[in-house]
């Protein structure tokens, strides 16, 4: 991904936060010749000897595994907040542009058994359930229903590289009382983080 050197986030534990709050990314490879793309959560865990990876499953229908091998490196995109900026919020006259903040992780992929899979699935579904009303376990699920496990496969992506991109309006730090401000008044939640991003900066 293109990043200018002023959107560069080099601070892996903001990144770390980052990939664990906006954890539903893509998941990109080549399949027959062809960029494929899966929208799936990719969680971001320790693996057994310590190294950071992306955990997740996608369906056996999904043609897309099947030349997982075949592959050196994949990419997983994550999209956090975005925002239409107005020139109209600067002092002086300028075209308008996007705020955004992207994070691209490139990684070395393995299939995971079908024991690995349902830890990662029991890791998932109580990460998410944690503040449902009525929380679920796969623990009270039935066997029957378990068994749909053997529809998916699992897999870990290693991690090799991560690029983070955090565009803020870096290059009108007159103008970011008013573009905050601005992004403010909106009432979109998007713009509102893009707005809590610029204060943190």
């Amino acid at each position: 991904m293109y990043i200018p050197t002023n959107h560069r986030n080099e601070n892996l534990s903001e990144i770390r936060a980052f990939l664990k709050a906006n954890s539903f990314g893509i998941l990109v490879s080549q399949y027959q010749n062809k960029p494929w793309a899966t929208h799936i959560p990719l969680e971001l865990e320790v693996n057994k000897v310590g190294k950071e990876v992306l955990t997740a499953h996608i369906a056996k229908a999904n043609p897309q595994w099947r030349e997982f091998d075949q592959n050196e490196e994949v990419l997983c995109i994550f999209n956090g907040p975005h925002s239409y900026i107005s020139s109209s919020w600067y002092k002086e006259e300028e075209v308008p542009t996007w705020d955004y903040i992207a994070v691209h992780v490139y990684g070395k992929l393995k299939i995971l058994s079908e024991e690995e899979v349902m830890a990662s699935m029991h890791r998932l579904v109580d990460k998410y359930e944690a503040n449902s009303k009525n929380p679920i376990s796969l623990n009270d699920m039935s066997p029957h229903t378990l068994k749909q496990i053997r529809g998916v496969v699992g897999f870990q992506i290693e991690i090799t590289d991560i690029q983070a991109k955090y565009k803020l309006s870096q290059n009108r730090e007159q103008d970011h009382p008013k573009i905050i401000e601005e992004l403010e008044d909106t009432k979109n939640p998007m713009s509102i983080e893009i707005a809590k991003a610029m204060k943190n900066k």
